[in-house]
């Protein structure tokens, strides 16, 4: 059985970690309520540019255009949003594993990484960092966003890249994250479900100017918001991961104090009857 003076030890250690994460939880949350905010504000807007582009696509019969359409490449880019620090419990780990259990190949895979922890992942796994940006996870911003879709949109035009992903976590609510891998490039056309009878077709998509031309103005803007809306949503499922991380530890924190409280107690309760007992038994040997 440890002693006194271990378990009094080992309970002022706890409890110095558990000022820790109570800090660390109340940063969080303070950060988790400004990043929330700006995720509800933009999601709208991803939103509906996302419906835009696939009804474009659903309306255009035949359209050829090279965003559109599969290239020779066998490379894919994987854009990898994670966290530069740890003590997020789930959060780094099951977006990393969602990329490396997705099937890909990863001397085939090409990586830009936006945090430090899905690179030194990636990394470990023998994929390719071809980009490491840290500060655009700390501080989205659309410039970022417009950047990494003018490098990915490059690569894919000059065949460097076959399939362009982005992953990510989605920011469903405060206690609910959910990781994403979602194909950015070639752009899908919406599958056509079957119609009723009764409705009548819609009207075939006339552009102005050419489709092609029309396309190369609206698809940068399409993929530039579906990533600055990943980071954006990546930032506020951080923060809340996070908070219940440290929210959790500062539990288990409590619970750990008040069992060695316990045996404290139980260990110095232990030694004053045992002191006592030896009083005794020295008073009844000297009468």
């Amino acid at each position: 059985m440890a002693s006194m003076r271990d378990i009094k030890r080992r309970k002022s250690s706890i409890q110095s970690t558990q000022q820790i994460t109570k800090a660390m939880k109340l940063v969080a949350t303070v950060k988790l309520q400004r990043t929330r905010k700006n995720a509800e504000k933009s999601k709208p807007y991803f939103e509906y540019m996302y419906q835009t582009i696939t009804s474009i696509l659903g309306k255009t019969m035949n359209v050829r255009h090279p965003f559109l359409n599969e290239n020779s490449s066998d490379r894919k880019v994987v854009i990898l949003i994670t966290s530069n620090r740890g003590l997020a419990g789930g959060y780094d780990g099951n977006i990393s594993k969602m990329v490396m259990n997705a099937g890909f190949p990863m001397d085939k895979v090409d990586i830009i990484s936006l945090g430090k922890k899905g690179r030194d992942a990636m990394h470990r796994h023998g994929a390719n960092i071809i980009l490491s940006e840290e500060e655009a996870v700390e501080t989205p911003s659309y410039e970022d966003a417009r950047r990494i879709a003018e490098l990915v949109l490059e690569r894919f035009a000059k065949e460097e890249a076959g399939e362009i992903y982005i992953a990510y976590t989605a920011f469903i609510n405060t206690m609910v994250h959910d990781p994403k891998l979602i194909k950015l490039l070639p752009i899908e056309e919406p599958k056509k479900e079957t119609m009723d009878k009764k409705e009548e077709p819609e009207a075939i998509m006339n552009f102005e100017p050419e489709e092609e031309e029309a396309l190369d103005l609206i698809i940068p803007k399409y993929i530039s918001s579906i990533i600055y809306g990943a980071i954006v949503e990546a930032a506020a499922s951080e923060n809340g991961a996070r908070m219940q991380a440290m929210d959790s530890a500062t539990t288990n924190a409590e619970d750990m104090i008040s069992k060695l409280s316990l045996q404290y107690n139980r260990a110095r309760q232990g030694a004053i009857t045992q002191e006592l007992t030896e009083i005794i038994a020295g008073a009844e040997a000297t009468s």
